[in-house]
């Protein structure tokens, strides 16, 4: 039976070689990743900073700290929003567990809480 045209030929070497331009340095430096890591003291922050003026957005657990301080998340916390605001980025939690904090070219989306549709009542 012939193939009905579920497979493509192969490409002329030709024609990949113009489909994929050559890439440099610069792009491979440039790229932007999702990393998760846990945050388990206090002295991970500097990577954690390191990591996103590098460009990349991290998922941290915050589990670890919090099992042996509550005080050192808050800390962290707040240590990291200071952070996140000092470079024009963003940070969020993500349910009880995980916090993200993005770098300045990336934004949280937030929900905005509908108001009320009825009408304002106004003093007579």
């Amino acid at each position: 039976m012939p193939a009905m045209g579920l497979f493509r030929k192969p490409k002329k070497e030709e024609d990949e070689k113009q489909a994929v331009p050559p890439s440099t340095d610069k792009e491979v430096s440039s790229k932007t990743y999702l990393k998760a890591m846990p945050l388990r003291d206090l002295a991970d922050l500097e990577e954690i900073k390191k990591e996103v003026k590098n460009g990349n957005v991290l998922i941290l657990r915050i589990t670890p700290l919090a099992s042996k301080s509550i005080e050192d998340v808050k800390s962290a916390v707040n240590v990291l929003y200071e952070f996140a605001e000092s470079i024009g980025g963003d940070i969020a939690r993500l349910g009880e567990e995980r916090v993200v904090i993005c770098p300045q070219n990336i934004r949280i989306w937030r929900e905005k809480k509908q108001v009320s549709s009825k009408p304002l009542t106004t003093a007579a």
